[in-house]
């Protein structure tokens, strides 16, 4: 409170200053009326120079009496000059700039490819900080669905996939944990249970209208972003009446089904053009799925062979809904509020039937493996929800209502309050597996181990038996309730030079709680052999992953989906305590900060901004205390309450008005996962895995050092490099254990008098995670795109081309085994130590092509016991390709392709040799219309 009443007098100081004005203003294309954000204004006569915002405003503040003269620098567009007077009044501005458009055989200079890339790199060169701006024009000349596949195209960022579309964000090879997302600033919460990630595959693409991915923070940013924050900044209020509408039809060939996608924008002004409204809405429903092959290897007496292997078949249908409400009212010329509203809601229906071999044991006596096979089918209840299939419904919504004031001529506040919330719910969830008898013969085929392969001779249903029929309800939902406020006024201690002091407060209040239920059932009349049963056979022709692998026959769905299981005179019921005691949680965590920042132009080509944070973190943590599976001895609350101190300095030098130099110091932490910090352990006999909470956790925390040169072309282009540090301090990694034992049980879990029993047949695996020492991480990154607009003839101006390539190295020590002894020459998981992006391009005044691609090597995912045990994420190469023809000015037609190389996500153990998962989705198909009005 004292600082807040110590700029509160700075303001009424400043108050003072009757000869001077503000001059206000936005910046448009003249073309189009389209806002320009990122533009260079300069009063030639002073120092004074701002930058126009992500809606195209700007404001000059505290400008003195006099005649000016107004220049508007704009990358890819002509240099705009305008003389201006001013009276101690306050001046509003619209001024329109004119496109690079001088004609060359119908080839535009700036064409649509050209515009958008423009938006983009305009507000990249303002930026005050190292950033990478994709705008909603280069979204949609990418042929990509979600947030999470355009992402992809950004250097240094590499995806996670689930289900074929790009999930979890890995920035600068930091694992998702690491990053953050927000929307308009705003911090989104995290659908599921178990980790902080944001689903970005939730979100369509359609719904956004800039990506920002800052790669440094300025103190007046959240701290919590190690690798870096994307900022999703949704469709701001139009200048005029817009009406846009796309609607298009698709193929996915793994299922042979359609995809079908819609939306539609419109945004207008009124009253006088005081309020601004934009309203938005995207329905995109696709039906796909996919075809994996999974394996656990194991080494005993020098043979290395699979202990368990699952040939799995996915049928998906995916529903993505979304609409966004953004408004603006201009109270007077000094006074603004803004309310901003986006819904996202996403189902999944999926059947998935696995076919599991487990227990693979060499037999000595007939020289082959044994062991037993297992039929699942996985569904739902057949009502009119769930169809038959299991429903995951996930939603995340934002709520913020914002206002901006200024106070004096030179002074200017805003605050923001927000509401956020994720969900994640599975109703009448249903799984009913059947298993043969134990130790038959089972061989293997590990001719070529990238495929290996079980040898199944057993398909006589009549002798497999009900193993398990179970049914569950998962829910998860966190919430976040946001406030921040910041004052700006000036302060410079260089004569004749700008100088801008801010300083703010935020507070971010989460709550995160997981309630799952499972149930297990036995029917009172006992259900015959499986072949009584109404069946599924599914061959292995047309089997992505090869038609040697047969899923073979399973339980019908819509027979699993009619079962009346709370009939008590059919079912027997009983809550498998095992199941969700330890999962079941709830986290409350308050995140209390201040900062200061300083802008200050040092000469007329270098600036700097220094700047410090506090962050207060106080975590509330009640989970339940699980013995021998089922027995709750309680509940157990961690509290944890910490300070940071994070300090940081920037440096920009402009070289020449188009080469541009960077330099940043920064601190930033990562806080643990919510669930990876509970006191429990949890038993999945069915996965024969162990994991186990770490109350012991600490928060890494991170200096970063980066530097980087950019060269930016007036006819839309850049050329930059740059190098990147990183040294973080207690990181979390995954610890996993391949070959867990009922001694290691009782070794790290001494207070639990009643051990898990663990079959020695089988291969368990103990998951937790741990803090490292410390890991340096170092990384460059080079990035090039440009029109080629400077070849000869008509057909090779209309290239463009887009390229960026990152090399990381991490080097991790502290990581030890449950001995004790140090693992040696790991890096820090989840890594990618290359990762490239490249795209060219073609267009005139109606045509527009791209061939996109992008690579991603492998990288180690979660730590062993040893060497033989880690796995790995391994490498990726996607190619895409769009293309777009104008048939009227208002309306176009549309291709898409995905996935054309067919890329399967693909982990492995040890050794690149041993598949731990194969999964295919083959590549999608899209044509479609896009009306703009």
């Amino acid at each position: 409170m004292k600082l807040f009443y110590t700029f509160a007098l700075l303001l009424f100081c400043t108050s003072s200053f009757a000869q001077s004005t503000i001059l206000k203003g936005k910046v448009l294309d003249a073309s189009d009326s389209f806002s320009l954000p990122g533009a260079t204004l300069r009063l030639e006569e002073t120092n004074r120079h701002t930058v126009s915002d992500a809606t195209g405003d700007f404001e000059f503040l505290g400008v003195p009496a006099g005649t000016y003269t107004l220049t508007v620098n704009y990358m890819g567009y002509q240099l705009y000059r305008q003389q201006i007077s001013t009276d101690g009044k306050q001046e509003t501005l619209r001024i329109l700039l004119q496109p690079l458009s001088h004609s060359l055989d119908e080839i535009s200079v700036i064409g649509d490819i050209a515009k958008g890339q423009a938006k983009a790199l305009n507000q990249q060169k303002n930026n005050s900080n190292i950033t990478n701006i994709i705008s909603s024009d280069q979204v949609g000349r990418f042929p990509d669905q979600n947030i999470g596949d355009a992402l992809k195209r950004v250097p240094g960022i590499t995806m996670q996939n689930d289900q074929g579309e790009a999930r979890n964000i890995i920035i600068r090879g930091l694992s998702p944990e690491l990053n953050s997302v927000t929307i308009n600033g705003d911090r989104i919460p995290s659908a599921e249970g178990d980790n902080r990630n944001v689903q970005m595959d939730l979100i369509p693409a359609d719904m956004i209208s800039t990506i920002e991915v800052n790669k440094t923070l300025t103190p007046d940013m959240d701290a919590d972003a190690i690798g870096g924050s994307v900022n999703l900044v949704t469709r701001a209020v139009p200048n005029k009446q817009r009406i846009s509408a796309t609607l298009s039809g698709g193929y996915a060939p793994i299922r042979g089904q359609g995809l079908y996608n819609g939306a539609i924008v419109y945004g207008n002004r009124f009253m006088d053009n005081k309020l601004g409204v934009v309203v938005s809405g995207t329905l995109q429903a696709q039906n796909f799925g996919s075809d994996n092959i999974e394996a656990t290897w194991r080494e005993r007496d020098g043979r290395i062979a699979m202990s368990e292997m699952d040939i799995r078949k996915y049928d998906v249908q995916r529903i993505r809904r979304s609409v966004s409400l953004a408004t603006d009212y201009e109270i007077d010329s000094r006074n603004r509020i803004e309310l901003n509203a986006i819904y996202n809601w996403r189902d999944d229906r999926e059947n998935r039937y696995r076919t599991r071999y487990t227990g693979l044991t060499w037999n000595e006596d007939i020289q082959s493996y044994t062991g037993r096979v297992r039929r699942q089918t996985k569904g739902g209840i057949g009502n009119s929800l769930n169809d038959n299939t299991r429903l995951e419904t996930q939603k995340v919504m934002n709520f913020s209502l914002k206002g901006e004031h200024l106070l004096s001529p030179v002074v200017d506040f805003d605050w923001a309050a927000s509401y956020s919330k994720a969900l994640e719910d599975r109703p009448n969830e249903r799984y009913i597996q059947y298993q043969s008898p134990n130790n038959i013969r089972l061989d293997q085929d590990l001719s070529d181990t990238y495929r290996p392969l079980v040898v199944d001779p057993y398909q006589d249903y009549s002798r497999f038996s009900l193993h398990q029929l179970t049914a569950n309800h998962n829910y998860t939902a966190e919430d976040e309730f946001g406030f921040k406020a910041n004052v700006r006024l000036p302060l410079s201690i260089i004569p004749d030079q700008k100088g801008r002091l801010r300083a703010g407060v935020r507070v971010r209040a989460k709550s995160k709680s997981r309630d799952n239920i499972f149930y297990n059932y036995t029917p009172i009349d006992a259900f015959g052999a499986m072949s009584t049963l109404p069946l599924e056979n599914w061959s292995g022709e047309n089997y992505a992953a090869g038609s040697q692998y047969t899923p073979g026959s399973f339980v019908d769905k819509r027979f699993l989906g009619s079962l009346d299981l709370t009939n008590p005179a059919l079912f027997r019921e009983s809550a498998d305590a095992s199941e969700f005691l330890a999962v079941n949680y709830q986290a409350k965590e308050l995140i209390m900060a201040s900062y200061l920042r300083w802008d200050q132009q040092i000469t007329d080509q270098l600036s700097a901004i220094a700047g410090l944070r506090m962050e207060h973190t106080r975590i509330n943590y009640t989970g339940n205390y699980v013995e021998g599976e089922e027995e709750l001895l309680g509940a157990v609350n961690n509290k944890n309450n910490y300070f940071n101190w994070l300090p940081s300095v920037s440096f920009k030098y402009d070289v020449t008005n188009d080469f541009i130099l960077r330099a940043a110091y920064t601190t930033s932490l990562a806080r643990p996962n919510y669930y990876a910090l509970a006191p429990y352990v949890n038993s999945i006999p069915e996965d024969r895995e162990i994991t186990a909470g770490n109350p012991n956790l600490k928060a890494t925390f991170s200096h970063n050092f980066d530097f980087m040169a950019e060269n930016y072309f007036q006819n839309v282009g850049l050329v930059s490099g740059g190098v990147f540090y990183k040294r973080m301090k207690n990181f979390i990694y995954n610890y996993s254990d391949l070959n867990f034992t009922n001694e290691k049980f009782a070794t790290a879990f001494p207070n639990i008098s009643n051990p898990i029993p663990i079959d020695a047949t089988d291969q368990w695996t103990f998951v937790q995670a741990r803090n490292g020492d410390n890991v340096d991480v170092y990384g460059l990154e080079v990035a090039f795109q440009r029109q080629l607009d400077f070849l000869p003839g008509r057909f090779l101006k209309g290239f463009g081309v887009y390229g960026n390539y990152t090399f990381i190295k991490s080097i991790a020590k502290g990581i030890t085994t449950d001995e004790g002894v140090e693992r040696t020459g790991l890096g820090l998981p989840r890594t990618a130590p290359h990762m490239f992006n490249a795209s060219i391009s073609w267009e005139n005044n109606r045509f527009s092509a791209r061939l996109s691609s992008n690579f991603a090597a492998a990288y180690l995912d979660e730590i062993g016991e040893t060497a033989f045990n880690d796995s790995y994420y391994d490498k990726q190469f996607f190619l895409d390709a769009n293309a777009s023809y104008k048939i009227t000015p208002k309306l176009r037609v549309f291709g898409e392709a995905n996935n054309l190389t067919n890329q399967p996500l693909r982990y492995y153990q040890g050794s690149r040799e041993l598949m731990m998962q194969l999964e295919y989705y083959r590549a999608r198909y899209t044509l479609g219309l896009k009306f703009d009005l």
